[in-house]
């Protein structure tokens, strides 16, 4: 017998459509969109699902609500709407809901020009909305110094005007308004001025150029030199603003460009409008997932979220790949996926934009919320490095042994992706002589875990190899014998082309350079490195320092390591005069000292 939910599942309809899912307490679960309702909800019951928290959301879904649409564009529209509104606790979480700013052509006889978050609906037009305040009042500024127009609420119907209600104030005086309040200015021209910052606010400025520069020649072929000079000064602004917004060819127009950048827990949706040749806005929205969706699904989400939060209309859109919006005969809209051109170079820019943005937040979040930062990185070096487990605590192996001598072995332990300098540790090699970086290695690691294993320590869950798959091979000799084989994660890493070598693995892993992952097993490498060859350094040193008394004749140990002690190093015991000595070890082996150290400088000479 069938179960009320299968029962749900099979009488669904073959059409586009939106689906919701419901628990037990009639709590809204998850809402989604389909080209065929009855398939897409089947599919859910039906595969099995890598997501950890797709398999929870399957179990929970007690009941399956559908909305039935004409079309796939209805779909998707109707989708993001329910999302708003309801806030699904498995849907992608849309971020960044704070109210824009508009320009506003106020609908009256002599429009007034300004900036305002609230849309009325009484005929007036709005430009925008602008991502910034910035933008606006830049563009304000431009539009009071290229047109002069009134600031005033007053209503200036023309029985108002004709009855001499108003007064010029100030601004008339100075300049920035022509007095249409006592009929100084006609409606006509003031029309006409409107028309020509409704323009300029759609992007286009080759109208007003047209009309300053014929202006310009007109006034200087009448001897109005001051005049002239003042519209070129007009030009050169809307010129130079231009030049600021145009960056494609201007026959691009109307076109709306999309792109995404996504990590384990975040997409970064970049939008560019583009009119005219220039880019009038651009708005970078973030999502943050919650079912691992597919860059596709997060952007085919944030391009009908965009559209309209910006009450966008244009009919053609510029993406990174293929995504699906309906029947373009139905949504009106084209897909382009650009190989090259302008419309290519537009979409890198696009991508750039969405690539600094991430940056710029991931930086915040590793200042204002360190934790969160952590468990980013950790869960994206999971993901990368095809782990079962966070790498919470690390440890990374490096020989040194320059030119056969002093040969040791560094392990540097990073913990939440950062340095535990206390729990770094020095290994001189024991059981292997001559310069072997296999036997080395396969001793260090051995002796490591062993201690570990001793003193029962919480084993690392991630073992980095700085070198190839030979040196790999070495340490898995150690990790099988101590029975640690499939209890910890252990890759190598080849320092020259950065591969990372899995056991039984021929082919390597290659990370994305830029990538944080493969930053944090450079920094443990590097780090290794420099802790080893710190090590080495000192003992050579120690070994020269001991070489060098050794031979001096008639001296021995008990008196190196009071010279030692009194002079710090074989350097300064080297520049002492022969006093200086005989007040520590005697006259006798002060002399003998004094002429070891004197032959050899005349040797040097």
């Amino acid at each position: 017998m069938q179960t009320p939910l299968e029962l749900q599942i099979q009488t669904l309809p073959d059409n586009p459509g939106v689906y919701q899912y419901y628990d037990k307490e009639g709590k809204i679960l998850y809402v989604g969109k389909a080209k065929n309702l009855k398939k897409r909800v089947q599919s859910y019951f039906t595969k099995n699902h890598d997501n950890y928290k797709t398999s929870v959301l399957v179990k929970k879904i007690v009941t399956i609500k559908h909305i039935v649409v004409p079309t796939e564009t209805d779909a998707l529209l109707l989708e993001n709407n329910l999302i708003k509104k309801l806030q699904p606790r498995y849907n992608v979480l849309l971020r960044d809901d704070k109210t824009y700013p508009w320009i506003c052509i106020k609908n009256e006889r002599f429009p007034r020009i300004f900036s305002t978050r609230k849309m009325i609906k009484d005929g007036s037009e709005y430009f925008g909305p602008y991502t910034s305040f910035k933008t606006v009042h830049t563009i304000l500024d431009l539009i009071k110094e290229l047109y002069p127009l009134r600031t005033c609420n007053y209503d200036l119907s023309k029985p108002n005007i004709d009855s001499g209600k108003f007064k010029v104030c100030l601004e008339y005086h100075i300049g920035n308004c022509k007095g249409p309040c006592e009929d100084y200015e006609s409606a006509e021209n003031y029309q006409n001025q409107v028309e020509k910052i409704r323009q300029i606010l759609k992007g286009n400025f080759k109208e007003s150029l047209k009309d300053f520069k014929r202006l310009m020649t007109d006034l200087a072929m009448e001897m109005k030199f001051e005049e002239a000079q003042k519209i070129k000064e007009k030009i050169e602004v809307l010129e130079n603003y231009q030049s600021r917004s145009t960056i494609l060819n201007p026959k691009i127009s109307n076109l709306d460009v999309f792109s995404i950048i996504s990590d384990e827990t975040m997409a970064y949706v970049n939008f560019l409008q583009i009119s005219h040749g220039a880019i009038v806005r651009s708005h970078t929205l973030e999502l943050k997932k919650k079912l691992d969706e597919t860059n596709e699904e997060l952007l085919e989400l944030a391009v009908v979220e965009l559209r309209e939060r910006f009450h966008l209309n244009a009919r053609e859109i510029v993406v990174p790949f293929p995504i699906d919006l309906g029947d373009p005969e139905v949504s009106g809209i084209k897909v382009t996926v650009p190989q090259l051109g302008d419309k290519k170079q537009i979409l890198e820019l696009s991508e750039r934009n969405a690539k600094y943005y991430r940056l710029d937040q991931l930086k915040q979040i590793q200042i204002v919320d360190p934790e969160r930062h952590t468990n980013r990185i950790m869960a994206q070096m999971q993901k990368d490095l095809r782990l079962s487990v966070e790498p919470r605590h690390i440890e990374c192996f490096d020989n040194s042994n320059i030119q056969g001598t002093n040969p040791v072995a560094a392990c540097v332990v990073f913990k939440d992706g950062k340095p535990s300098k206390k729990d770094y540790r020095h290994f001189n090699i024991k059981t292997v002589e001559g310069p072997n970086d296999f036997a080395s290695m396969e001793e260090v690691v051995y002796r490591r875990y062993k201690r570990m294993l001793d003193e029962n320590q919480p084993l690392p869950q991630l073992i980095i190899i700085d070198g190839g798959k030979g040196q790999l091979s070495s340490a898995l000799k150690s990790i099988d014998d101590l029975g640690l084989r499939g209890k910890i994660a252990i890759i190598g890493i080849a320092k020259r082309l950065e591969e990372l070598f899995y056991p039984g693995d021929s082919a390597p892993l290659y990370l994305d350079k830029k990538s944080e992952t493969l930053k944090v097993i450079q920094f443990l490498r590097n780090e290794a490195h420099r802790f080893g060859i710190t090590h080495h350094r000192d003992k050579r040193s120690k070994s020269a320092l001991t070489n060098s008394l050794e031979s001096i004749p008639g001296i021995g140990e008990k008196t190196m390591i009071t010279l030692m002690k009194h002079f710090k190093s074989v350097k300064r015991l080297q520049i002492a005069d022969e006093k200086a000595i005989s007040e520590v070890v005697g006259l006798s082996k002060a002399k003998k000292i004094s002429d070891f150290y004197k032959t050899i400088q005349s040797e040097k000479k």
